[in-house]
């Protein structure tokens, strides 16, 4: 259930400027995030409390160049301790897979190509945080008003903004739609009982969107 935003700061929202991750073992998902490749693109925190189960309304989408390059980085994840959601294969759009890592957080790895043109690597060409929401249109002007400039926008299903100053990009998608996409049972989405576990930093003020997506100012 969408809850009503807060805002904590009068400074407005600049941009998103990091992803920090809520989990139970700081230390341990470190060592997972540095085997899967992506230790760069996420900051840790022990969480305060007991570390929920199932889909917490997001996902974390890294988008590759190629085939092998996804193979590559789901094997690494999968011998770190992750859990395949979805196994990698090829869709009408690309080819890609979903898993969960051992904190919990789903990520998504994908391509556009359907063929490789070179060998794997294990670079990254784009991360993208997309928060699964309960009104595309309403959350898109909600962020409008704090300083995000749109990218892309699909009506009432889709909405991407400019980058920020961090290294990871904001997208919206309906909640359900994402759960669904990703291979898993949003259970929380009515009754509001799954955390995020997700803290979202910003080149702005402090507040919290209409779904409950706490952001965090400079200096908190």
């Amino acid at each position: 259930m969408a809850t009503t935003a807060s805002t904590t700061a009068a400074a407005p929202l600049a941009s998103l400027a990091s992803v920090t991750l809520e989990v139970a073992d700081p230390e341990a998902a470190a060592v997972f995030y540095g085997a899967f490749g992506v230790d760069t693109y996420v900051h840790l925190k022990a969480a305060e409390g007991p570390v929920t189960d199932g889909f917490r309304g997001f996902t974390l989408a890294l988008t590759v160049s190629g085939p092998a390059t996804v193979d590559g980085f789901v094997s690494a994840a999968v011998d770190a301790g992750a859990t395949v959601l979805k196994p990698a294969a090829k869709s009408l759009w690309g080819y890609g897979g979903v898993l969960r890592a051992p904190d919990g957080t789903i990520w998504k790895i994908a391509t556009s190509a359907k063929k490789d043109t070179g060998p794997a690597t294990r670079e990254i060409d784009e991360v993208v945080l997309l928060l699964g929401v309960e009104d595309v249109k309403a959350t898109k002007q909600f962020y409008v008003e704090q300083g995000l400039s749109v990218a892309k926008s699909f009506g009432g299903k889709y909405a991407e903004f400019a980058p920020g100053t961090g290294s990871v990009k904001l997208a919206l998608y309906k909640r359900r739609g994402l759960a669904k996409d990703l291979g898993v049972t949003d259970d929380g989405a009515d009754a509001g009982t799954t955390a995020h576990h997700l803290v979202l930093g910003s080149s702005g003020g402090s507040f919290t969107d209409l779904d409950g997506f706490v952001w965090e100012g400079a200096g908190k």
